[in-house]
């Protein structure tokens, strides 16, 4: 059995025992809730505890291999900025329609009301930022302090000002400190590794407490959160087509007939590096030459997904919504720079891990509480799908537009 399935097991597992429990002795189901709930926030502390060093060497690790990518060569350089200008557009895409999917959709109140007191350990709301807060805040006067405090968008600007200094070093120089955030990296993901083995029991614990709290609702509410977040996926995938057809000037049909072997292995293996031996095939389908593929789709698996940014805000959005929590201007003006800039850090993670380390920097940008997401991670098998298969038609639709230029 995978640990996605026994993640997915241990949330059903623990909202079905919670509602259980109420309808046999509510007040024993909500007393046992005061044992669960420190257990299950421990382990998603043990999840927080890594996000920022993993987030800078990420990002570090990240800009050098970009920065690299553009050096080597014209096309691999036309290649990133294309990238780059899709990565902000989806972004912002997925800041104009998820609200308006929540509106034409919306959560029951009900649920949502439910829901939100089922996390006890969300914190009150303050303030909401305007756009002026959002740019006297997005420079810091202490990094150390903006890391602290979990101000990621300030610590992610710092971050990206001194990867790109670090691209300018001399190669020895360069090299150390790369390596050395790479190392970080490397045993920052051990440590979650070692916390992922527990998310079992961690999840189970979570999902007691919210099923004792909302009954069914909490199953409904999940449902809600996969179809949205997965539609915004589903645009994105959607997306490629025209950039394809008018941008690359490759026709619809035979555009869908060569990417469509690559989506099959996406859908399979849910891995876009997987899929590669078939995004290189269905380019020279579009007629882009071999050895502009065999450039551009590499940078592509390595450095870029094009709808990580667009999910990572809509999971935000969602949780706002679920939490109730009001989202100004500032708070998503935070949340799109955030999105579109760490998802360059997070592309050669496992969907478990990637998840966490992407969605929660965004969440904390926009002040919106992150303990929705120990529960959210359980149904990520079917959003990422759409994540892999919207990845893997936009890097062919993007290679396509390379190789019209090339």
């Amino acid at each position: 059995m995978s640990q996605a399935t026994r993640i997915l097991l241990a949330l059903v597992a623990g909202i079905a025992l919670g509602i259980a429990a109420v309808a046999f002795d509510k007040d024993w189901a909500l007393r046992v809730t005061g044992v669960t709930q420190p257990i299950g926030e421990a382990w998603l502390h043990g999840l927080q505890m890594v996000i920022v060093p993993l987030i800078v060497g990420l990002l570090v690790t990240g800009i050098a291999a970009t920065a690299e990518a553009a050096r080597a060569g014209r096309i691999a350089g036309r290649a990133v900025v294309l990238f780059v200008v899709v990565l902000w557009c989806t972004t912002l895409m997925s800041a104009l329609v998820m609200p308006l999917l929540l509106d034409l959709w919306p959560l029951p109140e009900a649920w949502s009301v439910a829901l939100r007191s089922a996390l006890t350990a969300t914190a009150p709301l303050g303030k909401v930022p305007t756009l002026a807060d959002f740019f006297a805040t997005i420079v810091p006067t202490n990094v150390v302090a903006a890391a602290s405090g979990d101000a990621f968008l300030p610590l992610t600007v710092f971050t990206l000002a001194f990867a790109f200094a670090i691209t300018r070093l001399e190669d020895a120089a360069r090299q150390r400190l790369t390596d050395l955030f790479q190392a970080i990296t490397d045993a920052m993901l051990v440590i979650i590794g070692w916390v992922l083995k527990l998310a079992p029991i961690g999840i189970f614990a979570l999902a007691y407490g919210v099923g004792a709290r909302t009954g069914a609702a909490a199953f409904g509410a999940l449902i809600h959160y996969i179809v949205m977040v997965s539609a915004i996926g589903l645009i994105v995938l959607l997306a490629a087509y025209p950039v394809a057809r008018f941008a690359g000037g490759v026709p619809l049909r035979r555009f869908a007939r060569a990417v469509a072997p690559a989506q099959a292995v996406a859908i399979s293996t849910q891995s876009s590096l997987a899929s590669l031996p078939a995004m290189l095939k269905g380019s020279a389908e579009i007629g882009v030459a071999p050895a502009t593929a065999g450039i551009v789709l590499p940078v592509a698996v390595a450095i870029f997904r094009a709808t990580s940014p667009a999910m990572n805000l809509a999971v935000a959005l969602y949780v706002a919504h679920w939490l109730g929590v009001p989202i100004g201007p500032g708070q998503l003006a935070a949340g799109i720079a955030t999105a579109a800039i760490t998802t360059m850090g997070s592309v050669s993670l496992p969907g478990t891990v990637s998840f966490f380390a992407s969605v929660a920097p965004v969440a904390f940008a926009m002040g919106v509480p992150i303990e929705a997401l120990g529960l959210l991670v359980a149904v990520e098998t079917v959003p990422d799908l759409f994540r892999t298969v919207g990845n893997v038609t936009m890097d062919v639709a993007v290679t396509g537009v390379v190789g019209k230029r090339d």
